[in-house]
């Protein structure tokens, strides 16, 4: 399992409502609800931010697959939406997606051929596939059993009863975790600093790293 982004983008909010912080791998930015929502307007709220993702998608695919083709296209727009409608408790969304190439002399057949590659950008396929979010909740206190696994350099704690099985320790660093070895941590398997980085990627606390 190898994550899309090195760095994950984190998120945070203090006491005002509802004004987040994110912060990525080359900056910061922001997000906010509507006044209507109790917030104060003063970033994008995450339906923007949804529909801004899938927008931004689409426009840098069109923009590499045109300058392939070498078509005279100076600018693309696209326009975003989304409603959703109910059918007995059922939930439906469906996003729209206006494309147009101001001042470009396009025929049918090529307009034609840019709707299906906007339909193919990575985030129209995330948004219409199988997608699934997993969530994991760091847990600091004091649960259950303790094991110990340690060399003169580092000692790697893990509580099994808090344990989900992200899968990130034995898909990004199967020389120290390896559920079919006995014992399932060998701290020889890569230096300590390594293995620091590694435990601290654990989501629910179950890895931690003992004085």
């Amino acid at each position: 399992m190898r994550y899309k982004l090195e760095k994950p983008v984190i998120g945070s909010i203090g006491t005002k409502k509802y004004l987040c912080q994110f912060e990525w791998r080359n900056g910061q930015f922001q997000s906010d609800e509507p006044v209507n929502l109790g917030g104060e307007d003063q970033a994008p709220d995450p339906h923007s931010l949804l529909l801004a993702s899938l927008g931004a998608c689409t426009l840098v695919t069109l923009r590499m697959y045109i300058d392939r083709k070498g078509w005279a296209v100076e600018h693309i727009v696209v326009k975003t939406n989304m409603f959703q409608t109910a059918t007995g408790e059922t939930i439906n969304y469906v996003i729209d997606r206006d494309i147009s190439f101001p001042g470009a002399t396009l025929d049918t057949e090529q307009k034609n051929r840019l709707a299906e590659i906007a339909g193919n950008c990575p985030i129209s396929k995330i948004l219409a596939g199988n997608t699934s979010v997993r969530t994991y909740v760091l847990h600091e206190e004091e649960a259950g059993a303790q094991l110990s696994y340690k060399n003169d350099e580092i000692t790697v704690l893990w509580k099994p009863e808090l344990c989900k099985h992200s899968g990130r320790c034995v898909t990004q660093l199967p020389q120290v975790f390896d559920i079919k070895a006995k014992p399932w941590i060998n701290v020889a398997g890569a230096d300590a600093e390594t293995i620091r980085t590694q435990v601290a990627k654990c989501p629910t606390g179950a890895l931690s790293i003992g004085k």
